[in-house]
């Protein structure tokens, strides 16, 4: 052996391009599949079956604030998730928070209701338990995801990487109410408020053994490893990024909120105002068909759709938010994240002002409303991928971007199908004011943007 051959010293294992992309593709793929089974059930099964009420806004609202649970619980996850992140490495706090967000899926999928005898308090109890352990699971998921391809993405490829786990969101989206969609078509009422409503939350346990595969294959990232042969590991990482990075922290958060907002108005809050009946005539007929009592004083006229029709409307709507996520990255490589995000939060306040007239048009109104929309969340959840991460040095990144990412959602998603639906009653069934909500929660992203600076070429090494 030469001289030369004997003292270069091995290359250091790398992830494979491939295996990075899909295990950050897969995990928040069935995570936020998991997440959204429950948003979609809020709406359309759990008002029923545990929250049954001689109100159906009250009920509604009930399962709408279950629903918030999972985002107060969020950075708590971010929390505990993002200090063995920092700590011991993203791999194996990755697989951690999978198994989290998983096994209170399946669960919530056996639960009794309160319909059953004996458990009219505990379902409920038990289904804000699960909840919560939802989102502490995906507290800690999405800024691993982030990092784990962003830390192995190539020089001036972050960007484009980020955009990897962030295509998760609609494709679990896409999944979950393709599940719902192809149970409500072909089960009756009947069966579907019996049982078909748990099938999409147990079948959860085989994306999660899928999604534990792909993940245990993974080694550490080479940004991690390198901050362990430094000795940068931070002791405490909540306490050392509250210190030396508080104003990456705010600015993250608000950066992130107008993109929350965005997105669970166009979920949960359109798929509830999309479905609720058109005229007191038409909601009391389906109340009476139910042998539900009905109160008009209560009552808040929708668009008056069925649930298949407005399901495939959404998912059609998804579409664009995939595609247009894929699109971003590139766009924020070439002319930066600040830049495409600042271009895409005026676009948002904008679409605010548009929600009576096109929500007021007929079906094509309302479709050009979710591509819009969806559209516009593709471009501005795209950059987060990187963005977020990329304010925190590489010892308090996972806690970091994971605490601004989770602290937003508080912020901007866990009250917000409740904030639309009490705007909605106050301006008497019209969605100005919710569209005045969006707006100015965009008007904050862009002040945070504007005062913010640009990312792009920072050395992620340190």
């Amino acid at each position: 052996m030469s001289q030369v051959d004997a003292t270069v010293a091995p290359a250091a294992p790398v992830n494979p391009r491939s295996r990075v992309i899909l295990a950050s593709l897969i995990g928040t793929s069935i995570e936020f599949y998991d997440f959204y089974v429950y948003a979609t059930a809020a709406v359309l099964v759990f008002p029923a079956l545990f929250f049954p009420s001689d109100n159906p806004v009250a009920g509604q609202l009930a399962s709408f604030a279950v629903f918030g649970v999972a985002f107060i619980a969020r950075p708590i996850g971010s929390i505990l998730f993002g200090h063995f992140g920092d700590r011991i490495g993203r791999k194996g706090t990755l697989v951690a928070s999978l198994l989290t967000m998983g096994i209170a899926t399946v669960i919530i999928g056996l639960l009794p209701t309160a319909l059953t005898p004996g458990w009219e308090i505990l379902a409920p109890a038990l289904l804000v338990v699960m909840r919560f352990a939802q989102g502490v699971g995906l507290g800690g998921e999405w800024s691993g995801a982030a990092l784990l391809a962003t830390e192995n993405a190539p020089a001036g490829k972050r960007a484009i990487y980020g955009t990897f786990p962030q295509l998760g969101a609609p494709i679990g989206f896409i999944i979950a109410n393709g599940v719902f969609l192809i149970l409500s078509i072909n089960l009756s009422q009947e069966d579907f408020l019996s049982w078909g409503w748990r099938v999409p939350f147990v079948a959860s346990a085989l994306l999660v053994i899928i999604g534990l595969y792909v993940r245990l294959k993974l080694i550490e990232t080479p940004v991690f490893t390198k901050a362990v042969e430094r000795g940068e590991v931070a002791t405490l990482p909540l306490a050392r990024v509250f210190k030396t990075s508080w104003r990456p922290l705010i600015l993250g958060t608000f950066i992130m909120l107008a993109t929350y907002v965005l997105f669970y108005l166009m979920t949960a809050f359109t798929l509830s105002y999309g479905t609720t009946a058109k005229t007191v005539e038409a909601a009391a007929a389906a109340a009476e068909a139910g042998g539900k009592k009905f109160d008009a004083s209560t009552f808040v006229a929708g668009l008056g759709y069925t649930r298949n029709d407005f399901l495939v409307m959404l998912i059609i709507g998804c579409v664009f938010f995939g595609i247009f996520t894929l699109v971003a990255g590139p766009l924020a490589e070439k002319y930066g994240r600040r830049k495409t995000l600042i271009v895409t939060t005026i676009g948002i306040i904008i679409f605010g002002g548009l929600f009576v007239p096109l929500f007021g048009a007929g079906v094509i109104g309302v479709m050009a409303l979710l591509i819009i929309g969806f559209t516009l969340m593709g471009l501005t959840f795209g950059p987060m991928g990187s963005v977020l991460p990329e304010l925190f040095p590489t010892n308090v990144r996972y806690t970091g971007s994971a605490i601004s990412y989770n602290v937003a959602s508080i912020i901007g998603a866990a009250l917000a199908p409740t904030i639309a639906l009490t705007l909605l009653g106050v301006a008497d069934g019209s969605p100005v004011l919710v569209g005045l909500y969006l707006s100015l929660a965009a008007v904050i992203t862009l002040v945070a943007l504007i005062i913010s600076k640009e990312t792009r070429d920072i050395d992620y090494d340190v």
